[in-house]
């Protein structure tokens, strides 16, 4: 699973449009309704979330819509930001670990239950957002991987910490260790929308930390 999106935020998430005309009170709640498109974004992905099934599971209609997030990228840019700071906090969460082993652990278990919750819609928003896209779409897929790529340099430098304080042996090659991490994640993500369960997955957590450097 990509964890990006629990340290930073699309750009600009927050387009001067989005904010209330003075003297015109929403007549909605906006972060029941920015969870609801969360979850049809995290369902469908960017481009396959159509304005329709957004306003519907939004209860809202398009001019609300526009009004609040400023248009469907803005939106889905807000939707990115929610799910970092909740169900993607784990991420968070774990590279405050004290030891290396104990982040990687917590990364991989998290992403397991996230992935495999019931109550989800599935696998990962940050794998599953914009990975391919249209000529249209194509700037929110860069800026996705742009989120990606920092979010992979926060936990490179968490694991370059530990090498200069003695928690990875000195021959660690920490760019590998941090992509071999960051693939299983994102393994462990796609193999959940396939249908694979929690304890499947759990084994593989267990194998991947029998090769973590001891």
């Amino acid at each position: 699973m990509n964890l990006s999106a629990s340290f930073v935020s699309l750009s600009n998430p927050s387009p001067p449009s989005a904010r209330p005309l003075p003297g015109r009170p929403r007549s909605f709640n906006r972060d029941q309704a920015l969870d609801a498109a969360m979850r049809v974004f995290w369902r469908q992905g960017y481009e396959g979330a159509s304005l329709t099934a957004l306003t519907a599971a939004m209860g809202i209609n398009r001019p609300s819509l526009y009004a609040a997030f400023g248009d469907k990228a803005g939106l889905f840019r807000e939707a990115v930001a929610r799910y970092g700071l909740g169900p993607g906090r784990y991420v968070r969460r774990a590279l405050g670990q004290p030891r290396a082993r104990q982040v990687a652990e917590m990364l991989l278990r998290g992403t397991v239950a996230l992935a495999t919750d019931p109550a989800n819609p599935g696998g990962c928003l940050w794998v599953q957002g914009a990975l391919v896209s249209s000529t249209e779409g194509e700037p929110m897929r860069r800026e996705m991987a742009t989120l990606r790529a920092r979010g992979i340099a926060q936990m490179r430098e968490r694991f370059h910490r530990a090498l200069r304080e003695g928690d990875l042996p000195a021959a660690t090659d920490v760019p590998a260790l941090t992509l071999f991490l960051v693939s299983i994640m994102n393994g462990i993500a796609v193999q959940a929308c396939s249908g694979h369960t929690r304890d499947e997955l759990n084994r593989v957590v267990e194998l991947a930390l029998n090769v973590w450097p001891a």
